[in-house]
């Protein structure tokens, strides 16, 4: 693409020319889906800590006998990434991802998949040990769920650890459409120590083209929109914990991309991967763990720390929206003298990127330069102190002394002691100290 076409591109957009009839505001009821639900509480007489879904929940079961009925659905969703952007996606159970499994080692489980997508589906249980017709792959293990059609998936679990499921059938479609979830098996006899908050998430990418609102599944590498659990900064809720709490954070990946998932304030005892516990006398210490393309990596750490502390990738374009790839560089260019042209082809055009890109975040906060519908800005998020200047995958952990147990609602901003926050050199401190 040149430059011309850019521009041309750019006005089209900005016109409502690429926006699909499907860009809404997202309802009551998809702004609740895309919130962090409570936890599902163990059954009684079962000691485990039960999962957060990040901006999601667990999946209900049932049960028949002594087996554990879970209904699984594969159908078209809408999911909001974030606030000011509703994608047309593909998922289960009405969410993407589909909602967190939860099963104890040495259950009998029965999961029935019904397929309302418009072509076939399979499910692949990633890193469960089960007879190999149950494994999921189509033309290789059983047919392909047809639509219209429910399988059934019966076997017993034999270990306990952190999984993930996703199709087999069409796969690079149906993942980069958004189809994937997390597979909890908690352990039969109950860990120590035992962990107070333990959360699950998903990494994944894509290609939500500007002013459209259905991702593009033929992109490969240069994808727009870096999530967690399907969500967005600044849409994705915090991790909150209480102060001395001892958190788990278990992280797969189905994106195309590695990603270095960095905590501030802390650092994570890695503890465990899709192929189950690191013996303790394996485990190291990170504040940036790898997670790897097709992997689960999981971190555990006390919280110890009060305060808002930063928790992102850590490859620098991960954490913003909407990027535009093959634009030109324009530091250090004076787009003085051709700023009013290119307004002509592209109203409301404004020349940036001569300085750096902060001012991008401060023009679109304050509407000086509109976005194509449907379209996040690449920096945003307001904080105590002004812009975040983030997006993609970043969120913040919370940890607060007040608290209580078990409680998962956002405490707000946290209210630093004095003396503790990093301030502007005053005139005399300057002649002080820098003479």
């Amino acid at each position: 693409m040149n430059r011309r076409d850019l521009l041309r591109s750019g006005a089209a957009l900005l016109a409502g020319g690429a926006v699909t009839s499907a860009v809404r505001t997202a309802s009551a009821q998809e702004r609740a889906v895309a919130t962090t639900q409570p936890p599902i509480p163990a059954p009684a007489g079962q000691r485990y800590t039960p999962v957060v879904t990040l901006n999601g929940g667990s999946l209900p079961w049932k049960m028949d006998g002594n087996v554990k009925v879970f209904h699984l659905i594969a159908e078209p969703v809408q999911r909001e990434f974030a606030p000011g952007m509703l994608v047309n996606c593909w998922g289960y159970n009405g969410s993407t991802p589909g909602p967190t499994i939860e099963c104890v080692e040495g259950d009998r489980i029965r999961l029935l998949v019904t397929n309302r997508l418009k072509e076939h589906t399979s499910v692949h249980w990633h890193g469960i040990f089960l007879p190999n017709g149950m494994d999921g792959v189509g033309g290789l293990n059983q047919p392909q769920i047809q639509p219209g059609e429910t399988y059934v998936y019966e076997f017993t679990l034999k270990q306990n650890g952190t999984f993930m499921y996703h199709p087999h059938g069409d796969e690079m479609v149906q993942l980069a459409m958004g189809m994937y979830g997390m597979f909890i098996v908690h352990p039969r006899v109950p860990e120590l120590p035992r962990v107070d908050r333990d959360y699950v998430f998903m990494l994944h990418n894509f290609a939500v083209h500007a002013g459209t609102a259905t991702p593009d599944p033929s992109v490969m590498v240069d994808f727009n929109m870096w999530t967690f659990n399907s969500r967005v900064f600044p849409g994705i809720d915090p991790l909150v914990a209480r102060l001395g709490d001892r958190v788990r954070i278990r992280v797969a990946n189905l994106s195309m991309w590695n990603h270095p998932i960095h905590i501030h304030g802390v650092a994570f005892d890695v503890t465990g991967t899709d192929a189950g516990w690191i013996p303790p006398s394996a485990r190291y210490r990170e504040t940036t763990m790898l997670v790897p393309v097709g992997n689960i990596r999981v971190g555990e750490f006390i919280a110890d720390a009060p305060g808002d502390w930063a928790f992102h990738c850590h490859f620098s374009h991960h954490t913003m929206n909407a990027m535009g790839h093959g634009v030109p560089n324009m530091l250090g260019v004076n787009q003085a003298g051709v700023e009013k042209t290119i307004r002509s082809l592209v109203p409301g055009y404004l020349a940036m990127g001569e300085h750096g890109m902060a001012e991008h975040a401060r023009h679109t906060a304050m509407g000086h330069m509109p976005l194509p519908r449907n379209t996040l800005p690449m920096m945003t998020g307001e904080g105590p102190f002004g812009p975040i200047e983030m997006g993609g995958m970043f969120t913040v952990v919370k940890v607060r002394e007040d608290q209580a147990p078990g409680d998962y609602k956002d405490p707000g901003w946290y209210q630093h002691p004095p003396g503790t926050v990093a301030r502007k050199l005053t005139d005399e401190e300057a002649k002080r100290w820098l003479g």
